[in-house]
């Protein structure tokens, strides 16, 4: 019986938590779902990832109006990807933050990203009609800006290449604690079929060079505590490694994909099938780690037809 493709059998709804992480700081998570971060400023709200539709969207609202009545004033989106920027126009915010390298991205391959995860995610596209087009910044930045919720300061930064070329963390200095996207995970597959795997384990090191108390990551659970932080950042340096490691050895000796990605399976099965959304990101991780190892930098565009062909060359 065929692998259903990507996430299309999973359709059953995800159990949501909204954890404090900081003083005024939250983290809206859904068992291995995009999270989505709120910062409570002294006037107004921030969101940090939007989710995937305006339906989506407004359960994080809910969920905000459950702890304040605070006007939503700011979304940042910490890189491109559909299931991160869709659900925008639902928070009714002046600005939308992105770095200046995502919102290139958005241009040069946003429709084509849409297309794709529309395909693989058919539960988080529930909705979709709702969505008004593309989701493009109002405000962009090429290395830091800082933002000021009344007198609460918000530090949006790019601390390196990972999850993409255009990662953004940010970072509420009164409370030591970072929202991270998809940077880091916890208990959740790394999706990298638009990563950079040589240059992610700095980018976690420079995260972990702010010691922060908590972290809000991309997917997973909340991680209140310096333990946590640093389980999670482990994790996550470790999840990247095994999956590049074998595919560098392969295309090394001039070994094929399919050989590529057998040689992952037996790398990263024992260690993570149990993560969340494991068997979705595989074949993608290991495509784009064989075009990185054979010194393709910039990632190759995913399209819905690449993607089912790439799932069809790898699960047969």
């Amino acid at each position: 019986m065929a692998k259903a493709f990507a996430s299309q059998g999973d359709m059953e709804d995800k159990v949501i938590s909204f954890t404090e992480v900081g003083e005024g700081l939250y983290a809206f998570t859904a068992e291995g779902d995009p999270n989505t971060g709120v910062i409570i400023g002294d006037e107004s709200v921030m969101i940090v990832e939007a989710q995937a539709t305006p339906r989506l969207a407004r359960m994080v609202i809910e969920k905000v109006r459950s702890v304040t009545d605070k006007p939503i004033s700011h979304v940042v989106l910490t890189h491109y990807h559909a299931v991160r920027v869709l659900g925008a126009s639902a928070y009714g915010a002046g600005e939308i933050i992105m770095s200046d390298v995502a919102a290139a991205m958005v241009e040069e391959r946003g429709q084509e990203d849409w297309d794709s995860e529309f395909g693989r995610f058919p539960r988080l596209f529930q909705g979709h009609e709702e969505i008004p087009g593309l989701t493009r910044p109002t405000t962009t930045f090429s290395d830091s800006m800082t933002v000021y919720l009344g007198k609460r300061r918000v530090d949006i930064m790019k601390l390196g290449r990972a999850h993409t070329a255009g990662d953004s963390v940010i970072w509420v200095p009164d409370q030591e604690v970072m929202f991270t996207g998809d940077i880091v995970e916890y208990h959740s597959a790394c999706y990298c079929g638009d990563a950079h795997f040589g240059d992610w384990p700095e980018t976690l090191a420079n995260i972990a060079a702010f010691e922060p108390k908590s972290i809000a990551p991309g997917r997973g659970d909340a991680l209140v505590g310096e333990e946590m932080v640093a389980k999670a950042l482990d994790a996550t340096a470790d999840f990247v490694k095994s999956t590049y490691a074998p595919v560098a050895k392969v295309v090394a000796r001039g070994g094929s994909l399919k050989e590529a990605w057998d040689a992952v399976r037996a790398e990263c099965d024992p260690k993570f099938a149990d993560y969340a959304i494991y068997e979705h990101c595989l074949p993608f991780n290991v495509a784009r780690a064989y075009d990185e190892a054979r010194g393709i930098d910039t990632p190759r565009i995913w399209t819905a037809e690449r993607d089912q062909q790439m799932w069809a060359d790898l699960q047969g």
